[in-house]
């Protein structure tokens, strides 16, 4: 190991020069859901916090389904900006705000329906709907918002600009928390005063991160203004190669959502419970995101360059890194996780039944490292389709498959579902990865 960080020194810096903005600016965005959670758990009744943590898990989502614009965004700019091409870096950077626009706009049109959907899904009682519909009715007309921001970032990511999503995220999250502790502790808006933040936050976010790359475009010489971006043929080129992602996306949180919403029949305490531990989980997750990205990132840029040796070796270093943070987070919950729970919520009854499921998250951080890191090399290597395959064999197997054979255990068998889903799903992609590294095809 001393050999492999000695002789590969400059590329673990350049990983991590990468890296780390995103892990600390990742490392935010789940203290948006920490402090929601911290300030809504404070209040008389669990159903707010239910009623948050049900709406919040629609919006997460729908947003998140979306986060196939910001993948399929910094998969192909990376590969774009390794092969120097300006004019593929601006058409892409156009295309994909368009995308995201539609999409957007498409989502506001039929939320009556997904609210419907809601209430029917989750069989909450009328006191956690009236507070989720609450959050769900404001929070959805951030869409356009919060759907460029995705592809904003997954620009700036593909060209090796990490500040800027840093900056991005920053911005997002210091002005939802601040406005969330205002609204909803000072104003006493309640859950609509924490919907109301974030709302605000995304509208201030991508005024500034569409500067940020106006900015950035002129610096590196990129005409943003060339004809023949708004080509059908390249467009629906575009949505070929985001539709596997979309169908990866939409599996993953199906499985995120069936613990929401299954999470609501066996009780208020029970979602709530699961609403904050999850809370460790988006910790974990953006954390590792963060490599993930910078992954993303390298190995695009080595194909775009053709190098499959540099291939191999941004995925080994980026692998080092996934474990020693997933190592790390693990030690952490295991220490202070009853503390941490404690600060989100004064319930008695949500601390308690928190604590009895804290072991499935301190272990979940080293099963799900692969699956994260794997997630950013076949963004990079753009083999959507290898990645909707993981998904769904994972999810059917590890998931539901294991959920039903032990669904007696109720709660319980939620958790472990959740951890064999992670597990496989890192599994399936490093067999997949060993195959075509073996067969000589990681450049097709």
């Amino acid at each position: 190991m001393k050999q492999f960080l000695i002789h590969n020194k400059a590329h673990h810096k350049s990983l991590l020069l990468l890296a780390t903005p995103m892990i600390l600016s990742n490392i935010t965005v789940p203290l948006l859901g920490i402090v929601d959670t911290a300030v809504i758990g404070h209040l008389e009744s669990a159903h707010y916090l239910a009623g948050i943590a049900l709406g919040s898990a629609v919006i997460s989502l729908l947003f998140w389904l979306a986060g196939v614009l910001r993948m399929s965004t910094t998969g192909l700019v990376a590969q774009a900006y390794g092969k120097n091409d300006l004019a593929q870096l601006s058409a892409l950077l156009k295309r994909s705000l368009l995308l995201a626009g539609a999409a957007a706009i498409l989502l506001i049109l039929l939320s009556p329906l997904i609210a419907q959907a809601m209430a029917f899904l989750s069989g909450a009682n009328n006191a956690v709907l009236t507070q989720a519909n609450t959050y769900f009715s404001i929070r959805i007309f951030s869409a356009p918002a919060a759907l460029c921001n995705l592809v904003l970032l997954g620009w700036m990511l593909g060209v090796h600009y990490a500040r800027g999503p840093f900056y991005l995220l920053l911005v997002t999250n210091i002005t939802n928390i601040v406005l969330d502790i205002y609204f909803v502790v000072y104003l006493d808006w309640g859950v609509a005063g924490a919907a109301w933040a974030s709302l605000i936050a995304d509208y201030s976010a991508f005024i500034f991160a569409l500067l940020l790359v106006i900015k950035l475009a002129s610096k590196q010489q990129i005409k943003l203004i060339l004809p023949g971006w708004l080509s059908v043929a390249k467009m629906a080129n575009l949505l070929r190669f985001n539709s596997d992602i979309f169908i990866r996306s939409l599996i993953l949180q199906l499985c995120f959502s069936f613990m929401t919403f299954y999470g609501a029949r066996l009780g208020e305490i029970t979602l709530a419970a699961n609403a904050v531990l999850l809370n460790f989980l988006m910790l974990v997750s953006f954390a590792l995101d963060g490599v993930a990205y910078a992954s993303e990132a390298k190995v695009g840029q080595a194909k775009g360059q053709k190098s499959v040796k540099n291939i191999e070796l941004w995925v080994k270093v980026s692998a080092f890194w996934g474990m020693l943070f997933g190592i790390l987070y693990s030690v952490f919950f295991a220490l202070f996780g009853s503390s941490i729970i404690k600060l989100l919520t004064n319930v008695p009854e949500v601390i308690s039944t928190a604590n009895e499921y804290l072991p499935w998250v301190v272990v979940l951080p080293v099963l799900a490292m692969s699956c994260f890191l794997f997630d950013g090399v076949f963004v990079g290597l753009t083999r959507a389709k290898n990645m909707r395959n993981s998904m769904f064999i994972s999810a059917a197997i590890g998931f539901f498959g294991v959920f039903f054979v032990f669904i007696n255990w109720q709660n319980h068998a939620l958790w472990l579902a959740m951890s064999c889903f992670m597990l496989m799903r890192g599994v399936t992609l490093i067999i997949k990865y060993l195959q075509l590294k073996q067969d000589k095809q990681l450049l097709d």
